[in-house]
């Protein structure tokens, strides 16, 4: 079967939420919520900082998996500590896992932001690889966060008319960051909701 990305609803040039699956020389799996960003239909680029395991896994690999998933604890956990090696099938995919699909490595380069303002220049890694394999478990979409952007944001605008001048301020702050954010990794739908968003706000007098 032909591997295209957008049957899990990835798009390309926009990021995803996914949690990425590797394992070291000794078969010892590992688990990290890692961003990817879909750059073909079986093509994807992955940016990961210098020392973590995840990175010293795929360096010595060359391969791994991006596991599809909602689940917030599987999130929190591979975050806090290392899943549980139960958690894991013996190909490093997650069990739980809504979907997931096999990446070979096709190069690695050293590159990071100029106005990142965590890691200097030459500490993080740019991974270009080819999926190898789609495995699609239930229906599903892969998952980004400008959904929950969009929430928040209507949240924050359901008070926009009882909050005082520094509130609101404050609101606007935060819905250029958001709109920015899911500008950049949204679905379609997010970015309309944003509009419309920004629309309501031009109503009220504010230019966001």
């Amino acid at each position: 079967m032909k591997i295209d990305l957008s049957l899990i609803g990835m798009e390309k040039g926009r990021q995803y939420e996914t949690i990425i699956t590797t394992k070291n020389d000794e078969n010892l799996k590992n688990a990290a919520p890692i961003g990817v960003i879909c750059s073909g239909p079986d093509t994807i680029l992955n940016r990961i900082f210098k020392g973590s395991h995840t990175l010293d896994n795929i360096i010595s690999q060359r391969k791994f998996v991006v596991n599809i998933t909602h689940d917030p604890e599987l999130f929190t956990m591979s975050t806090l500590g290392n899943l549980p090696q139960d958690y894991f099938n013996e190909d490093t995919t997650l069990k739980c896992a809504d979907a997931y699909f096999k990446c070979e490595v096709t190069s690695l380069t050293e590159a990071v932001k100029q106005s990142d303002p965590i890691k200097k220049k030459d500490e993080a890694i740019v991974i270009k690889s080819k999926v190898t394999e789609l495995v699609i478990n239930k229906d599903t979409k892969a998952m980004n966060r400008g959904f929950a952007y969009v929430v928040e944001t209507l949240s924050n605008l359901s008070r926009f008319d009882i909050v005082d001048e520094e509130k609101k301020q404050e609101y606007l702050k935060k819905f250029r960051e958001a709109n920015r954010v899911v500008k950049k990794v949204g679905y379609r739908e997010d970015i309309e909701a944003m509009d419309k968003i920004k629309e309501e706000l031009r109503k009220k007098g504010y230019e966001p």
